[in-house]
């Protein structure tokens, strides 16, 4: 059973979150909290996969929340909501650690995707936002990896990069599934990454696939 914090200053939208998770099979909301600090400290108490945290909440903003649970709970995966359309938002909530960004008017649609993407490892990010947010995230700061990749592991970069199913890649390298899913694993600690957005930074800044 997948367990879920919910946390938002607004009953009925954490209502609303709840009645969604419950519906779905293996999941289950076991904490809820109405703002930045009380979502940590449920966090630390309850130790949930998921946390679900509102971007704008008193006391303590979800992007800040999403720091703190992710230095002192790092297992528990980390979504946000946010009811602004902005781009900013979305690679703000990469940048603090979260695994995804998920618009609230979207949030019936997109919320359980989101959480399922991210128990398999992958990042969420609204499909109205993502373009520019991995435009945004390739144009960072962060240092080259050193690292030197096989032909075959960035063969495995580019098709990552360019959301291939872990099925259409063994299809295209004539391997199984279970290959791809280690060269993705190997490739995630070889480069020093944690999931597929910042596969798709490196690819950008390889040259392996376009912004």
């Amino acid at each position: 059973m997948m367990r879920i914090l919910v946390a938002d200053d607004h009953g009925i939208v954490r209502s609303g979150i709840r009645m969604l998770i419950d519906r779905q099979d293996g999941m289950r909301v076991v904490a809820e909290a109405e703002d930045g600090v009380a979502a940590v400290e449920m966090t630390l108490s309850e130790r949930p996969d998921v946390a679900v945290l509102d971007v704008s909440m008193p006391r303590m903003t979800g992007l800040q929340a999403a720091r703190e649970i992710k230095a002192q709970s790092p297992r528990t995966v980390v979504l946000l909501l946010s009811m602004h359309d902005d781009e900013r938002y979305s690679f703000e909530a990469l940048k603090a650690g979260a695994a995804g960004f998920v618009l609230k008017r979207a949030a019936d649609t997109d919320l359980i995707d989101a959480i399922r993407a991210a128990m398999r490892g992958e990042a969420f990010v609204s499909p109205a936002n993502q373009s520019e947010v991995l435009r945004e995230w390739a144009a960072g700061g962060l240092d080259q990896p050193h690292e030197e990749l096989t032909p075959r592991e960035l063969e495995v970069v580019k098709l990552i990069a360019e959301a291939h199913t872990n099925r259409q890649i063994a299809d295209v390298l004539h391997v199984s599934e279970k290959t791809v899913e280690s060269h993705r694993a190997n490739l995630l600690q070889k480069l020093g990454m944690r999931d597929r957005v910042e596969l798709v930074r490196y690819a950008i800044r390889r040259g392996l696939v376009e912004a």
